[in-house]
């Protein structure tokens, strides 16, 4: 009984005495912090510790230096096990591409907040009269208008320019009868006036080659004595073109500028 007893005693302190080697329990470290760090470097440390390490994900953040640690699992100063697999989350060195939205027509603040959601930023605004005040007429980048689903990296800035409201200089209403769509348009667009509506007269199937039969408001206006006034527009008001596959015919320049009933 007593070599029975001893024997077991000596198993147990055999056991408690390995127990330390068998769970390795002191064979733990303090997870060093990483973040923000190049992961190159940061794989190279905890490496050097006696670590795993495993890229679990990356991210694009516009701010973050590329390839910087942006996340890591467990947390820094938490002691684990030597071997413990260390898992980072890394900034994308490529910013992914998105598809530009079709933003004319929105409000600035409407528009601001979309691209915020997209990843995208506000650039430079400017402003042309149009009676659409701090509405978006044209959306560009680097420079140049860019069209909706046009594939653009995510971070880039979108320039707009804005509407500013009409304008307080006034001008003679331009005679536009006889032009075509496209060369009212062009010369409109040097006079910071706008276009409501075309109103086809007849079947219309090519609007840019289209002629200007009518427009609203006149160039003039024939007073109850025979007479014409000339009618004035401010810059950012609007016109209404009633177009047609015929050029008009020539008539005298008095009947010309007289609107069509």
């Amino acid at each position: 009984m007593l070599v029975g007893f001893g024997s077991l005693l000596l198993a147990l302190v055999i056991f408690f005495s390995s127990l330390g080697f068998i769970t390795g329990h002191d064979n733990n470290e303090v997870v060093l912090p990483v973040l923000g760090k190049n992961v190159k470097d940061a794989v190279a440390l905890l490496e050097a510790k006696g670590f795993d390490v495993e890229i679990q994900d990356s991210i694009y953040v516009d701010t973050a230096q590329k390839g910087s640690v942006l996340k890591q699992f467990p947390e820094p100063d938490l002691v684990v096990k030597k071997h413990r697999t260390i898992y980072l989350t890394i900034a994308s060195y490529i910013a992914p591409m998105i598809d530009m939205p079709d933003l004319k027509g929105y409000s600035f603040r409407s528009a601001e907040l979309y691209l915020q959601n997209l990843g995208l930023k506000v650039g430079d605004t400017s402003f042309k009269p149009d009676i659409a005040r701090n509405a978006i007429l044209e959306q560009r980048y680097n420079g140049k208008p860019i069209a909706p689903g046009t594939k653009i990296q995510m971070g880039s800035r979108i320039d707009f320019v804005l509407g500013s409201g009409v304008g307080n200089n006034q001008m003679p209403v331009p005679d536009l009868v006889g032009l075509t769509v496209t060369e009212a348009r062009e010369l409109l667009a040097s006079m910071n006036i706008g276009i409501s509506s075309y109103i086809p007269q007849g079947t219309v199937t090519d609007t840019l080659n289209a002629f200007i039969i009518k427009q609203n408001p006149p160039a003039v206006t024939v007073n109850p004595d025979g007479t014409t006034s000339v009618n004035f527009i401010r810059t950012g008001q609007l016109m209404d073109l009633w177009i047609g596959v015929e050029k008009p015919l020539p008539v005298s320049d008095t009947a010309a500028l007289v609107p069509q009933p």
